[in-house]
Formats: structure tokens, C-alpha cells, sequence
């Protein structure tokens, strides 16, 4: 119970969901991930960030996939103009308001793996899962579910964010 009290807060606090569906499915089993997408820079849908940050961030809408498991998967882009860019391939799990790195990279094409994967629930005051959490909040998460039901609803969600 300990471990799934810091995502309901989080959840509840952002507004992504309502107590009824506060306890994730204990069956649920994550389906492989597909390897890490190629992306792109000049079709990036930019993020709008709720803490003032020296990056831009942005995702590839190309990148976007719902998994069998209702995991969104996607490619978020990290860069300072005219300077440094790294892409991170991550998993939302919009039930339970956690996000997952399964692999980073500092060029297209050049994915390296994270090592071992773990769930980490989204948390406005860790810079690590504060864009995911933005991107759930801007359209890629309704309540405790998917936003939308292709990943083309998804993008559009997120170019026009509520």
C-alpha cells in the first residue's frame, strides 16, 4: 500500500484522475516495448513546462504509440537552442501516473538503453519526470486513462492543449 500512496497523491493533487480509480489492475503485465523510434527536430510538438527551465522540451508525434498494455510510448526531446539536444524514450502508464526511460540519446540513431527500467511516479519537484507529467497534464492522459484512442487523437491533444 506504501508504495502506491505517492502516485494517488500525485495524481490527485494534479487532477489526472478521481479516487475511484486510485489502485492499479494487480494483474496488469507491461508488454514489451518496441525499440526506440527514430525522431526528428523539425516536427516537434513543444511542451509547455510548468517550471521555468533553461530547456525547451518537445516530442516527435511520429514517435507516439499506445501498447497493448495502455502504455503511450513516445519520444521527448530536451534541447537549448543552437546548443545541446538529447532525446529520452519513455513509457506512460496513465492509471497509475507513472513513467518509465527505456532509453536515451544525443543524436538520432544513437539509442543507448537505461540498464534497468523501473516505474517512477510523476513528480512536479523531480526534474526527471517533470515534462512527463506536463505531458500527461497537456493531453496524452484523460482522468486515469489514454487521452485518446490513436496516437494521431494524441498529438492532436497536445497541439492544442486544454
Amino acid at each position: 500500500m506504501r508504495g502506491k500512496l505517492k502516485p494517488l497523491l500525485a495524481l490527485l493533487a494534479f487532477g489526472l484522475f478521481p479516487l475511484s480509480g486510485a489502485f492499479a489492475d494487480q494483474d496488469w503485465q507491461e508488454a514489451e516495448a518496441p525499440p526506440p523510434p527514430a525522431w526528428r527536430m523539425d516536427k516537434l510538438i513543444p511542451i509547455d513546462m510548468p517550471i521555468r527551465t533553461d530547456l525547451s522540451f518537445g516530442i516527435d508525434p511520429a514517435t507516439l504509440s499506445i501498447g497493448p498494455d495502455w502504455v503511450v510510448r513516445y519520444v521527448v526531446v530536451a534541447y537549448r537552442p543552437g546548443g545541446s539536444t538529447n532525446a529520452i524514450y519513455e513509457g506512460l502508464r496513465c492509471n497509475t501516473a507513472e513513467v518509465k526511460t527505456y532509453a536515451r540519446a544525443s543524436e538520432p540513431g544513437k539509442w543507448s538503453p537505461v540498464g534497468s527500467p523501473i516505474w517512477q511516479p510523476l513528480d512536479v519537484t523531480q526534474s526527471a519526470t517533470r515534462h512527463s507529467l506536463a505531458l500527461a497534464r497537456q493531453g496524452l492522459c484523460e482522468s486515469s486513462a489514454v487521452g485518446g484512442r490513436t496516437p494521431a487523437e494524441l498529438a492532436r491533444r497536445l497541439q492544442a492543449p486544454r
